[in-house]
């Protein structure tokens, strides 16, 4: 997955938004203008996609002139989010902040969603690259080592519960292909959202998941949860230590990359030059030195595309995630 491409800012204030100020940002038209932008959380409050929702909100609020707002609609992995902004008025006021998972996995996995994640939005930007890692509870299950790990689960089929932040999520699709590919059995307990299931893995209720790291690693340093494999295809710059899923030799893991990323949505018929100014005003936003580092401090790699590169992105993710629900055989609980 690439990142930390500069790509080239659409129309003439591309330059202006790198910069100078907020007014240059909006030299064209007049939006937003006289109410605040909503932002409509897919997932509960602390979860990995609205710490990195957080961060950006007071900066972008700033630099567009206008009160930012993020309001939460949890639930069915991001669907019933993900519908309200669908039918929402198409004028740049209210905005979806989803996942590779909301907006690629969930076509595959809810086969009769009441809106398409393509056709009924605008690809605005996306935000980060998000890192997944094998995390368990140590008192749980005594391994040190993703190999280690392996071999206590194949001997002890069906023991094991895994966690996941809901159906169709990507820390649900990392832990399910990562089963698929290695032969494993472990039992799927899906939560309404990132807070309830690391409480569950610290609790001992179940003994791992496959979350982002910004949610895990207060917990890892703390010594409460051991990290024993990253699912992307290159270590994780925040915890350098931990190996790739890819480099541990096993059957099956070759080539293993799971990455998911963040971004935002608009409803189908925005006006592309209000899409344009949200996406040069985010990218505006990750370029401030203050939020590149705090971002990247916790796992994460920005990511700069245009909303032309962003919807290729959406199309090709779409088609990756049918493929892996498909051979994985996942489906929803």
């Amino acid at each position: 997955m690439t990142v930390f491409h500069r790509r080239t800012l659409l129309g003439a204030f591309a330059a202006a938004a790198l910069t100078t100020s907020a007014p240059a940002v909006l030299a064209q038209g007049d939006w937003p203008s006289h109410q605040p932008v909503t932002i409509i959380m897919t997932f509960n409050a602390g979860s990995g996609v609205d710490v990195v929702a957080r961060l950006i909100q007071e900066p972008l609020s700033k630099l567009i002139g206008q009160t930012v707002i993020i309001d939460y609609k949890p639930g069915a992995a991001g669907n019933i989010a993900s519908e309200y902004v669908a039918r929402a008025k198409p004028d740049g006021y209210t905005l979806v902040f989803g996942t590779a998972a909301t907006h690629g996995t969930n076509a595959a996995l809810y086969p009769k969603l009441p809106f398409d994640v393509e056709k009924d939005f605008e690809a605005v930007a996306p935000v980060v690259d998000v890192s997944n890692v094998l995390t368990i509870n140590p008192d749980v299950i005594k391994v040190n080592s993703l190999a280690e790990f392996v071999k206590e689960v194949k001997a002890n089929p069906g023991k094991y519960n895994f966690a996941s932040t809901g159906n169709g999520t990507g820390t649900h699709m990392a832990f399910a292909e990562l089963n698929w590919r290695l032969g494993l059995d472990m039992v799927h307990v899906p939560y309404k959202g990132g807070p309830e299931a690391i409480t569950s893995v610290l609790r001992g209720e179940t003994c791992c998941i496959m979350n982002q790291v910004q949610t895990v690693l207060p917990h890892y340093k703390s010594g409460k949860l051991k990290l024993l494999a990253a699912t992307t295809a290159k270590p994780i710059a925040a915890v350098p230590e931990v190996p790739p899923v890819a480099a541990s030799g096993l059957p099956g893991t070759k080539g293993f990359d799971s990455a998911i990323w963040f971004g935002l949505w608009a409803p189908k018929g925005t006006p592309a030059p209000i899409v344009n100014k949200l996406n040069a005003a985010i990218q505006q936003v990750l370029h401030q030195p203050e939020i590149k580092k705090r971002l990247e401090d916790s796992g994460n790699s920005l990511r700069f595309e245009t909303p032309e590169q962003f919807r290729k992105t959406v199309h090709e993710n779409r088609l990756k995630s049918a493929e892996i629900v498909k051979a994985a055989k996942i489906t929803i609980q």
